[in-house]
């Protein structure tokens, strides 16, 4: 065997190798992320999702907040910090689950808004600021299952436990290609800077 074919045929089973290695590690982000952590906190945090352009909560965001609707009355929180950004449809994400949690239930004095979790770690972030404010640590953080522990890292990163997590009952073709971007999302995590400060 000449030294070329010998490189290529490394190469090619380092390159297979990668791709299993990257593929395991999505298929035990998905487990994790379905695989429920429920208990009692002193906060939930619910992530944003799209709105649609009538104002009206996305599919997905929707499961979301019905998620945390069952949970809060199952008694695991209290309280429910709704975080979200505005997205290009020009809604508040926070301001729109804020109100459908409401009108479903929530007392409003038992919802805050956080209209800067534009991104997970500004959620997560903006969680310790409110979780400073009133002496508080236990979180319990609702999302797409693919998406809960990258949250639930961030939280945790940020001195913030225990940290619970449940993930909405909702599924769509999307997630084929979510997930593994995912893992790659949860990789750049592990290796971020947490502190208050940061950006």
């Amino acid at each position: 065997m000449t030294q070329r074919p010998r490189i290529i045929r490394r190469l090619l089973l380092a390159l297979g190798a990668g791709a299993g290695l990257f593929f395991l590690g999505t298929v035990l982000l998905v487990v994790a992320g379905l695989r429920d952590h429920v208990g009692k906190a002193e906060i939930a945090l619910v992530l944003g999702s799209k709105v649609e352009r009538d104002g009206a909560p996305s599919a997905r965001l929707r499961a979301r907040l019905d998620r945390t609707l069952e949970c809060y009355r199952a008694g695991y929180f209290p309280a429910v910090i709704a975080s979200g950004g505005t997205g290009k449809e020009g809604f508040d994400e926070a301001v729109v689950m804020r109100d459908y949690l409401v009108a479903h239930g929530i007392p409003s004095e038992r919802v805050i808004v956080d209209s800067g979790g534009v991104t997970t770690f500004a959620s997560a972030k903006n969680t310790l600021q409110i979780a400073r404010q009133r002496n508080i640590k236990s979180v319990f953080v609702i999302s797409q299952y693919f998406h809960i522990p990258r949250a639930r890292l961030a939280l945790r990163r940020f001195g913030l436990s225990p940290v619970y997590g449940a993930h909405a009952r909702f599924f769509e073709g999307r997630d084929i290609y979510s997930s593994p971007r995912e893992l790659l999302g949860y990789l750049r995590y592990l290796f971020r800077r947490y502190d208050a400060s940061a950006g």
